[in-house]
């Protein structure tokens, strides 16, 4: 019995930051600030690294967020001593498959934070090799991420011998950009008066030529355009070819439109939010269609799969989320909104407003969810899915004794599924807020996910132990190197 209970608290500690490696990215949310956030995230990632080692590696197999992936990355390379030969091989696989799906400037961070750590040891150096010999174009990552290849070259001590690696990028042509112009550029930039290489060339060309900027990356471009004068609107439309989706859905008010059906859900959903509400209004159908149309590509095969769907979705004034995160708790919401609806046979919304025109959704008032979660038993639904941040305060308490009269008296045999998905972290419990211990509840990041995390919500209803988890961790943990194999080292 001692080891079971062993057990139980075991998987309820990985639990704890599998929440939080999904929600947390230590910046401000509504009721914590931001310090507060990376001191309980910080505490929460060194005690399960320490006693859980091989399960904290495995973490990065599951669909957490970026932040956490670099941090649990960074916390096994500055602490390799702890660990054995043989977990050794195991995280340098998953470090180098996870490394090579973050973004290329999450990993240049990385790698320097690395460097300020004075974390300098062989194994360190050969995955930030093995990830710049991955590249595909370093001339492009010379002149977009020219700071942090300077230091992942210092910090590795990295050879600029003379080789070739072929330009894949977009715009004019590909081109050859041999090691000894890599060097040249980035640590003698004033050495060479031409480039093979159509970036690097461009790129010293842009310095004193205004069309040479329009074969840059935008972010690099936008610099040239401000030094040379460009107008704005001008700009924005001769560097459209060159901007990537997200780069055109922050632009959206002020330069060429995007094609939002093709925009992932939560993204989408953000983007309807930040729009007035007469504008939402005005463009309804073309919203409705692109909410739904990439709520169906998240649902995939399982469109139709889920019967009877009732979902409580919480869009109380604490869903504005924060200045640095504004409407993030609500654009989930949102998205889930949509997603469920893919999803369901038959399906209904109780937002905590009472509002009844999702598109018109905005932060206001406090969160019934008590009431909102009696609603929706009411329609007698096979499964209940609440998004909330899991602040129940109108009445306070009332969505937990809910739940738990419902569970234990009314529906002791689960003929109805509930679980409770929160998008915001609670640096104070190091964990997700929960509505009640009788349902699972599992941390959101985006609406997309939600399939995949109503499965890991099944472990945090206390029911199994670390041996469960452990070997749903193994699986995952397959699947993901199998889908990057050639990337681990």
């Amino acid at each position: 019995m001692a080891e079971t209970f062993a057990d139980l608290i075991a998987a309820e500690d990985i639990l704890l930051l599998v929440n939080a490696a999904i929600t947390a990215t230590g910046q401000r949310e509504f009721r914590t600030d931001e310090w507060e956030q990376r001191l309980s995230l910080g505490f929460l990632h060194e005690y399960v690294r320490v006693n859980y080692r091989p399960v904290y590696a495995a973490v990065l197999a599951l669909d957490i967020n970026d932040h956490n992936a670099a941090l649990i990355i960074e916390q096994l390379l500055r602490s390799a001593g702890d660990a054995s030969a043989a977990e050794k091989r195991v995280e340098g696989g998953l470090i180098a498959a996870r490394l090579a799906v973050l973004p290329p400037q999450r990993v240049y961070r990385l790698f320097r934070a690395l460097r300020a750590a004075k974390v300098n040891n062989r194994r360190t150096r050969a995955i930030q090799r093995d990830w710049l010999a991955a590249r595909p174009d370093l001339g492009l990552d010379a002149v977009k991420y020219r700071r942090g290849l300077k230091t992942v070259a210092r910090h590795t001590h990295l050879p600029l011998t003379p080789r070739t690696c072929t330009s894949t990028g977009t715009g004019t042509g590909t081109g050859t950009v041999s090691d000894g112009e890599l060097g040249d550029f980035l640590f003698r930039p004033g050495r060479r008066t031409r480039y093979a290489h159509p970036r690097l060339d461009a790129h010293r060309r842009a310095r004193y030529e205004r069309s040479a900027l329009y074969d840059l990356p935008y972010t690099v471009a936008e610099g040239f355009a401000a030094r040379h004068g460009v107008p704005r609107e001008t700009f924005l439309r001769d560097i459209a070819p060159r901007m990537t989706r997200q780069e055109r859905l922050r632009t959206q008010n002020s330069g060429p439109a995007t094609d939002l059906t093709v925009m992932p859900l939560t993204r989408l959903a953000g983007y309807v939010l930040s729009l007035p509400a007469e504008r939402r209004a005005a463009r309804r159908a073309e919203l409705t269609d692109a909410l739904r149309a990439a709520a169906r590509r998240a649902a995939g095969p399982h469109v139709g799969s889920w019967g009877r769907v009732s979902a409580v979705l919480d869009d109380s004034y604490s869903s504005y989320g924060s200045g640095v995160k504004p409407r993030r708790p609500l654009a989930v919401a949102l998205g889930a909104h949509y997603l469920l609806a893919a999803l369901a046979g038959s399906y209904r919304a109780h937002w905590t407003s009472g509002c009844r025109d999702p598109l018109l959704v905005r932060p206001w008032g406090a969160s019934p969810l008590g009431t909102r979660i009696l609603d929706a038993l009411e329609d007698a639904p096979e499964r209940l899915v609440i998004v909330s941040d899991g602040w129940d305060n109108a009445p306070p308490g009332l969505a937990g004794e809910v739940l738990r009269i419902w569970r234990t008296r009314l529906d002791p045999e689960r003929r109805t599924s509930v679980v409770h998905l929160n998008p915001v972290y609670d640096a104070d419990g190091f964990d997700v807020r929960r509505l009640s211990p009788s349902v699972p509840t599992a941390g959101v990041r985006d609406a997309e996910d939600l399939a995949a995390l109503v499965e890991i919500a099944q472990f945090a209803e206390g029911r199994t132990g670390l041996a469960e988890l452990r070997a749903y961790l193994d699986r995952r943990t397959a699947s993901f190197l199998d889908r990057h194999r050639g990337g681990a080292r």
